[in-house]
């Protein structure tokens, strides 16, 4: 069983950012990383995820009005740590932060292991709210 500390701090190197989006193969991201480093920096909130090394292993961020709503923009783990609680640590870190907003969104692949982890967490796609579904729009350059 791997251990690992979650932190608030934004105290990272853009070398291991870089090497973490990588390795979940986040390639439209990883194109301009210095744009990845200044959104990350730029967030409302981050947290992040060490192994016992102290090697960057997750990281989930956030764009908020700190209001009425949430925006979870990133939240992911280095393949070999997946599966060990790092994912639902980070999440739990954001919504322990913001659980006085109204709505806390994501967007994410459509990938069922990704769906039953987010729903694991509380999460309910658009289109199974009740009594009303909600439609979802995005756009994507």
């Amino acid at each position: 069983m791997s251990t690992f500390s979650i932190s608030t701090s934004c105290e990272f190197s853009d070398v291991e950012v870089l090497s973490l989006y990588e390795s979940v193969g986040w390639t439209a991201y990883t194109r301009d990383p210095e744009l990845l480093t200044r959104a990350i920096r730029s967030s409302s909130f981050v947290v992040t995820a060490r192994n016992e090394e102290g090697g960057l292993v997750g990281l989930a961020r956030v764009i908020s009005d700190n209001a009425t709503i949430c925006y979870v923009q990133d939240i992911l783990v280095r393949p070999t740590f997946q599966g060990t609680g790092i994912g639902r640590a980070l999440v739990e870190q954001v919504s322990a932060r913001y659980q006085h907003v109204r709505q806390t969104v994501l967007i994410t692949d459509n990938e069922p292991a990704q769906r039953a982890f987010y729903e694991a967490l509380g999460f309910t796609e658009g289109s199974n709210f009740t009594p009303e579904p909600v439609r979802v729009f995005a756009q994507f350059h």
